[in-house]
C-alpha cells in the first residue's frame, strides 16, 4: 500500500510536469460509518498521531503545514481551511492548480446517528480511477484503526 501510495505521488509530480496543459477533476467520496464518534475520527485527520496510524507513516506539523512522510517520499500540505470537528483542507505545498484541494469532512446524520466521512481531491482525468482506488485502500486502514 505504502509503494502504491509512492507511485501515486509520484505520477502526480511527474503529470504536473508533462500534462500541465490537463485541468485535474474534482471528486468526492463518501464513507459511513455506525458507531464511530465524531471527535475519533476528527483526532484520526487532523493529528499527527491520528493520520500516521492510516494516510502515512509519519506527520510533522509546523503551524499549518504538514508534513507526510513515507517510507521514500515526503510530502508538505498546509491547512488552507478547516472548522474543527467538521472539515479541513490541505493544499500540496508543490500543486500547480491552485484551486487543487483535498479535504476530509466529516458529520452525524440525523435519521440514523451514523458518521458520514467525505474525501474531496482533485486529480487529472486519466489518474482519477487510481486516485479513487488508492482512498479506498487508504479508508479501509482507517475502518480498522477505528475499530470498525
Amino acid at each position: 500500500m505504502e509503494k502504491k501510495l509512492i507511485r501515486y505521488i509520484a505520477r502526480l509530480n511527474y503529470g504536473s510536469l508533462v500534462q500541465k496543459r490537463m485541468k485535474k477533476e474534482k471528486f468526492h467520496i463518501e464513507y459511513v460509518f455506525d458507531k464511530v464518534s465524531l471527535l475519533s475520527l476528527w483526532n484520526h485527520v487532523s493529528s499527527p498521531p491520528g493520520l500516521s496510524e492510516w494516510f502515512s507513516d509519519k506527520v510533522n506539523i509546523n503551524g499549518d503545514v504538514y508534513t507526510f512522510s513515507w517510507k521514500e517520499a515526503r510530502q508538505k500540505a498546509t491547512i488552507i481551511a478547516h472548522i474543527p470537528g467538521e472539515f479541513i483542507r490541505f493544499q500540496w505545498e508543490d500543486e500547480d492548480d491552485e484551486s487543487a484541494y483535498f479535504e476530509f469532512k466529516m458529520r452525524t446524520t440525523e435519521l440514523t446517528g451514523s458518521t458520514v466521512f467525505e474525501i474531496t481531491d482533485f486529480a487529472l482525468p486519466t489518474e482519477k480511477g487510481d486516485a479513487i482506488h488508492l482512498w479506498e485502500t487508504q479508508i479501509e486502514t482507517l475502518k480498522r484503526t477505528l475499530g470498525i
